[in-house]
C-alpha cells in the first residue's frame, strides 16, 4: 500500500470515527527538512564547528560549471 492509498484510508476511518482527516501526504516536508537542517546546525555549533555554508557554496559552484557562466569577480583561467 503506498502513502496515497494509506491517506485515503486514514481518511475514510476518519471521517465514519467524525474526526478530522490527516494531513496529506508530504503536506509537513518541507517543516521537517527545515527542522532538520536547523538542529545539525545547533549540534555544529555545540561541538565548536560552526556552519559554514560549504554544501551551498559546493552546490552554487557546480550550478555555475553546469550552466557555462562565471561566478561576479572571478578571473578568466587559461586552459
Amino acid at each position: 500500500m503506498d502513502a496515497l492509498q494509506q491517506h485515503l484510508f486514514d481518511s475514510y476511518r476518519s471521517a465514519q470515527r467524525g474526526e478530522s482527516a490527516p494531513p496529506a501526504p508530504g503536506t509537513h516536508d518541507l517543516a521537517v527538512l527545515r527542522g532538520l537542517r536547523d538542529h545539525r546546525r545547533f549540534e555544529r555549533v555545540v561541538a565548536g564547528r560552526p556552519a559554514t555554508g560549504r554544501l551551498r557554496a559546493a552546490l552554487a559552484r557546480l550550478v555555475r560549471a553546469l550552466s557555462g557562466r562565471r561566478a561576479p569577480g572571478s578571473r578568466v583561467r587559461p586552459s
